[in-house]
């Protein structure tokens, strides 16, 4: 869907907080059609990129490496 968010689960490092929220806006901005939001849209906008960031970041934290069915 988006080839510029690059994949956030490394077995040599953690995501960074400023990767995880760069991977969090470009998913906003694909999914809204918007790079930059107008005012009115901002803090929406803005809730969203949260939300998602923290929402993968939960996913990431939780993911067990080498884990079966």
């Amino acid at each position: 869907m988006c080839r510029s968010i690059k994949t956030l689960r490394r077995r040599d490092k953690p995501a960074t907080h400023e990767e995880v929220v760069a991977a969090s806006l470009q998913f906003v901005r694909k999914v809204s059609g918007y790079r930059h939001p107008s005012k009115a849209n901002e803090e929406v906008f803005n809730a969203a990129v949260d939300e998602i960031a923290l929402a993968s970041q939960r996913l990431l934290s939780s993911i067990r490496v080498g884990a079966r069915a």
